[in-house]
């Protein structure tokens, strides 16, 4: 395995000096983003939709810690990045998920020759609105960069200060409390995780860190990463499947209630023409999961799995079993992936409620690659949720009711219209950690 080649407390406090792009390749994404960009691509390029930052943590005021001219230098460096003759290999020729040429010439053609549109930035306050407008395809790999660079800025912002024996002591404290993590990991035999850790990530170097202790503590229970400029760079695999942009965009632009009630699952059967084997993961929380299921028809009960992404994540499953049983499918041959706000304890405490009742998976985000709590004065590089979201397509508003009332996004009177078209009834509010 290759080792790191530069010491991160040098890197960060030279990060003060010199320009030092934050996203240095148009493969520093997410695997997910590509899977859904090339169903997207095939089906809908003429979609317009307009992407939006969204501070869901108000306590951390980035246009104050964040130079506006350093994060339009940043962004604007983005637009510069098209796919290397190497990365357009790896993607065209890797094996994927047991699957050779995932991605169909067509589509490498034209991401071969994409570059990023246009953004608008404005300051509001102690926030930035950061918006991007047009075509979905394009639009949307603007996603995973955008959060990227934000999250890195503000690291950088906190520590800029530091001295570098400082940033030596922070970041040797940081790497314990990672491998005292990945310790406590190894006692559980049948573990699969993989790091779920870009989008809300310290840094891209941290995350690259995370990812090499992982390996060599976990072995083969660490299943691989999300990025997929990591995924490439340490020979791991490339992890990832869909998300709530799908079936926030189609319901967007269903034209009535009934057409509303059928675009969760109008997304599901292009992604089954699309993709087969692990690819086939449910992610049923967009407008809620019981009710999702419950209306669900029986060539999805025959699906791989389910990822719960919102709730309580115990809840979650126990639908997803109830439901499996229902269907008359057998629950032990179903993935059940959890992948929201997971850390150590959390992790062990499903592990231990469902181990040997389904085949088990974590997804391990901001907990794994942006867990400074506690370690900078005043915690100013504690965690905080930041999301990128569609919130219009072809003018339309989007909206997201989730598990978890506390990440409901849209018009007010849109989320009521589909909570009734849904029958989303009363919910529990859980706090959002990340």
């Amino acid at each position: 395995m290759d080792r790191p080649v530069t010491e991160i407390a040098k890197r960060v406090y030279d990060h003060a000096w010199r320009i030092d792009p934050i996203v240095r390749s148009m493969m520093d994404t997410d695997f997910y983003k590509l899977l859904m960009l090339q169903t997207v691509f095939q089906r809908n390029a003429d979609v317009e939709v307009e992407f939006s930052l969204i501070n869901r943590s108000a306590q951390v005021p980035l246009a104050n810690l964040i130079d506006e001219a350093e994060l339009r230098e940043q962004l604007d460096h983005i637009r510069t990045l098209r796919l290397s003759r190497g990365e357009s290999t790896w993607l065209r020729g890797n094996t994927f998920y047991g699957k050779r040429q995932m991605f169909g010439p067509d589509f490498m053609e034209w991401l071969e020759a994409f570059q990023l549109p246009p953004y608008e930035l404005e300051r509001r306050g102690d926030q930035y609105e950061l918006t991007f407008r047009g075509s979905w395809p394009e639009v949307m790999m603007w996603e995973i960069p955008a959060l990227a660079v934000l999250m890195e800025l503000r690291s950088r912002a906190v520590l800029k200060g530091m001295g570098y024996f400082e940033l030596q002591v922070l970041y040797a404290r940081a790497m314990t409390r990672v491998w005292e993590k990945i310790e406590r990991l190894r006692a559980l035999p049948d573990l699969r995780i993989s790091d779920f850790g870009t989008r809300r990530r310290h840094s891209f170097l941290w995350q690259d860190w995370c990812v090499q202790a992982m390996i060599e503590g976990l072995g083969e229970r660490f299943t691989g990463s999300s990025n997929c400029l990591i995924a490439l760079r340490r020979d791991i695999e490339a992890i990832g499947t869909n998300a709530h942009e799908l079936p926030m965009v189609f319901a967007a632009l269903a034209e009535d209630d009934a057409a509303l009630a059928e675009a969760p699952y109008r997304v599901l059967e292009n992604w089954h023409r699309d993709y087969d084997g692990n690819l086939r993961v449910i992610l049923p929380d967009t407008y809620g999961t019981k009710g999702f299921l419950e209306r669900a028809p029986d060539w999805l009960a025959a699906w791989t799995g389910i990822r719960i992404d919102s709730g309580k994540p115990e809840d979650g499953a126990e639908t997803a079993i109830a439901w499996w049983e229902s269907r008359g499918q057998n629950p032990r041959e179903k993935l059940v992936i959890f992948s929201d706000g997971l850390d150590v304890d959390r992790i062990e405490a499903l592990y231990a409620r469902f181990h040997g009742r389904v085949k088990l998976g974590f997804g391990w985000g901001t907990l794994l690659t942006n867990d400074f709590r506690g370690l900078a004065p005043g915690d100013a590089l504690a965690p905080f949720s930041l999301v990128c979201k569609a919130v219009s397509a072809n003018g339309r508003p989007t909206v997201k009711l989730s598990d978890n009332p506390a990440k409901a996004m849209g018009p007010a009177d849109q989320i009521a219209r589909y909570k009734r078209v849904f029958g989303v009834g009363a919910q529990v509010e859980e706090p959002v950690l990340v």
